[in-house]
């Protein structure tokens, strides 16, 4: 499973961004491994230009299944660790029904 992080120009650190964003996103979708290609994580400040507010960081993710459409889920929270966890956990919901899905008509 590939993963690929992109951020706009308003999010900082970007070296240690990308490894504390891939292992939330390796140790999430663990499971799923065999199933996925690729995941996109693109980190934004809503906001950026008001400085500060609720729910300003957003974390869209995209996930490549073999064989099937992208998927895609977003999640706006107030830290980008925040949002990537809640990214994390809609894009793995997401991922089970469509799977769970499959299995049931197989």
């Amino acid at each position: 499973m590939y993963i690929q992080i992109n951020t706009d120009h308003n999010i900082e650190g970007y070296q240690a961004l990308n490894a504390q964003v891939s292992s939330v996103v390796e140790h999430s979708l663990s499971r799923f491994s065999d199933h996925i290609t690729r995941v996109e994580v693109h980190l934004s400040d809503v906001n950026s230009n008001k400085k500060g507010g609720d729910d300003d960081m957003r974390c869209m993710m995209e996930a490549r299944l073999k064989g099937r459409q992208p998927v895609a889920i977003t999640h706006q929270a107030a830290t980008v660790d925040q949002a990537v966890d809640g990214a994390a956990d809609k894009l793995v919901s997401l991922i089970e029904s469509i799977l769970g899905r499959q299995q049931h008509q197989e």
